[in-house]
This record gives structure tokens, C-alpha cells and sequence, in this order.
């Protein structure tokens, strides 16, 4: 069996939702990006707007440019090839305007393996699936730690406020008293 990719950098955040685009996930099923999606608008009654759509010229500009960021950073700080999700070719040599990607939810995953019908595609749906159970557990851990933290904050505060407050108290008994007037010795004439 071939590696698996890392499927948690394929995944990306578009339009407030988990989306892997069809490049990638044609690479993952074992087919070619343009089979793929033909096979998505053969059976477009599948595919309402929360499984699949395609990205906005906006987006799909947006989303060249941090693949490029981060494809030239990678390289410099890790010295790896790049993730075939971070090039942006598909079956065209380059995507333009008109080659703009779908992204495919979770549940758009799982229906395009069933549209695919291959065994690859199942397999894989299956590792789809459970990379999207596994980042939703990851967010959902995460806004636990920060609750916690942020129970811890509002805590210290209290502890910083009664501290200041004990410190105002132990002040005037840390300086000590002032030195009571000395007596002169010898005669005075006042």
C-alpha cells in the first residue's frame, strides 16, 4: 500500500467550514483531478452547496498566494519538497480563472468515494473521515484548554487584587516609625 499523505495540511478553513480541495483529493482517491470532477457534475444532485462548491476567483486567488507562501517557506525551513496539495496545477497545466477548484466538505468526501466507486476510493474515504473526526476533536480539546486558561486568568486576577490589597496593609508596618525627636544635651536658652 502507497503512503498516506498527511491529511490534517490538505484540509483547509474556506467559508468557515473543513474543506479538502478536489486536487488533493483526487490524488487521495487514486484518480486524475479531471475524472474526478467530471464524475462530480455527472452526479450533481449529490453535491448540494454544504458537501461541494466551487471557490470565488477572490478565494481561489487568496488561496494561490498562501500556497506559494507557504510552499517558498517550507522549503526554506524544512528543505522538503512540496506537498502536491500546495502546487497549483491540476489536469490544465496551471489553474486560471476559468479552473477555479471545488472544495469538498466532510459529507462531499465520503458521497465523491461513493460517486468513484472504486475500492481505493472507499479505503480512502474512510482515512478522510476519520482526519476530519480527528481535527474536530483536536478544535474541540483546544476550546477546552482555553475555557481552563481563562478560568486560571479570572483567578489570578482575584489573587493579584488581594494581593495588592495586603499589600497596602503591610506597607505602613514595613516602614519603620519615624524617629521620635532627640533630646538635646547641654543648656538651652529658648
Amino acid at each position: 500500500m502507497k503512503p498516506k499523505p498527511p491529511l490534517e495540511a490538505l484540509i483547509l478553513t474556506l467559508r468557515q467550514r473543513k474543506v479538502i480541495l478536489d486536487a488533493d483529493l483526487a490524488a487521495l482517491y487514486g484518480v486524475p483531478t479531471k475524472v474526478f470532477n467530471q464524475a462530480v457534475r455527472r452526479n450533481r444532485d449529490r453535491f448540494p452547496e454544504d458537501f461541494c462548491y466551487q471557490l470565488t476567483a477572490r478565494e481561489w486567488a487568496g488561496l494561490r498566494s498562501q500556497i506559494a507562501a507557504s510552499r517558498s517557506h517550507s522549503a526554506q525551513t524544512e528543505d522538503l519538497a512540496p506537498i502536491w496539495s500546495q502546487s497549483v496545477t491540476s489536469s490544465k497545466s496551471h489553474r486560471g480563472a476559468a479552473y477555479r477548484p471545488y472544495a469538498f466538505t466532510e459529507h462531499g468526501a465520503i458521497m465523491a468515494a461513493t460517486v468513484l466507486n472504486s475500492p481505493e476510493a472507499v479505503t480512502m474515504s474512510l482515512y478522510v473521515v476519520r482526519a476530519f473526526i480527528q481535527m474536530r476533536e483536536q478544535i474541540a480539546a483546544n476550546a477546552q484548554v482555553l475555557k481552563r486558561l481563562a478560568e486560571i486568568d479570572q483567578t489570578l486576577l482575584k489573587h493579584d487584587k488581594s494581593l495588592q490589597i495586603i499589600w497596602r496593609e503591610l506597607q505602613p508596618l514595613l516602614n519603620p516609625p519615624p524617629a521620635a525627636p532627640k533630646r538635646q544635651i547641654g543648656f538651652h536658652t529658648s
